[in-house]
């Protein structure tokens, strides 16, 4: 089942989804709607709730909760954990079993969401300007979105040769990430993490413009010397992962030559516009 993990915000609160390419349908982490029904104090709460109510609709023979099944999605510590999950025509029947003032307006938000996803299929270019509103709302440069875009293509393109190559998603492509990352910034998508004091953060989405153009050409290079060299195995992967990270690391190199600065910076990319606010505010005063 190929599958996308997305974030979803009801009410500001976080309901993990993903959307499975090949049914073409949603599916949602069922404890994360029972948290939004039923007002939870907290996680542990909400799973109680579920699991007493799954025992109960199981002995009154609910065929929902029997072919509900379980996908691993990422928990709060960042690990990713097989989690119950509902697509939406099973998820409106457990709603029903939810005395919840909320389960009308959390209907329509389900309907909604599924509508989107049927327009962005049919119309790509929707999902892109949703991506940069989004982006956008969080403080991010023009410049920067636009980099952080093409970059999201040039991964897909580098993850599909994976696929294409005997790679399977998980463990080996976070292996063969972290080569890449190892070859060109010296550190390891964790050790990068740590570097920018970033958690659960997305580490693509808090690198500064020369972090994303160095790393885009990491991977597009990557990508190329794959199509060359037809690798059959990981090992042959992990080769042709160290040689793409390589071409990056030697432009890397050149530009702190030619700059006398470290391009890996311990800056995520809003705090790097943040710091550069104040230097742009005066530019434009004097321009006034």
């Amino acid at each position: 089942m190929g599958t996308k993990e997305a974030i979803k915000l009801f009410e500001e609160k976080r309901v993990r989804t993903t959307w499975d390419d090949e049914q073409e349908k949603w599916y949602f982490s069922i404890v994360d709607v029972v948290d939004v029904l039923t007002d939870s104090k907290d996680a542990l709460t909400a799973r109680k709730y579920w699991n007493k109510l799954k025992q109960r609709l199981k002995e009154e023979g609910n065929e929902t909760v029997t072919n509900c099944h379980q996908l691993k999605l990422r928990a709060a510590d960042g690990k990713m954990r097989l989690t119950d999950v509902a697509d939406t025509e099973q998820l409106f029947r457990i709603i029903q079993s939810i005395p919840s003032p909320k389960a009308e307006p959390f209907k329509r938000w389900m309907a909604q969401v599924a509508a989107e996803r049927i327009d962005q299929m049919q119309d790509p270019e929707l999902s892109i300007h949703q991506a940069m509103a989004d982006y956008k709302r969080l403080g991010y440069s023009d410049n920067w979105i636009n980099q952080r875009l093409k970059s999201i293509e040039i991964r897909k393109d580098l993850t599909d040769q994976w696929r294409l190559h005997n790679v399977e998603e998980g463990v080996q492509y976070a292996t063969l990430t972290d080569i890449i990352y190892q070859a060109w910034a010296g550190k390891t998508a964790k050790e990068y993490k740590h570097y920018k004091g970033l958690k659960k953060e997305n580490l693509r989405d808090n690198m500064t413009n020369e972090e994303l153009v160095l790393n885009m050409l990491a991977e597009l290079s990557t990508t190329s010397i794959t199509k060359a060299k037809d690798p059959q195995n990981l090992e042959e992967n992990i080769q042709c992962a160290a040689e793409g990270g390589e071409v990056a690391r030697v432009a890397r190199e050149q530009l702190e030559s030619k700059t006398g600065r470290d391009v890996v910076s311990p800056l995520s990319a809003k705090r790097f516009f943040e710091a550069q606010q104040p230097t742009e505010r005066l530019g434009e005063a004097e321009e006034e």
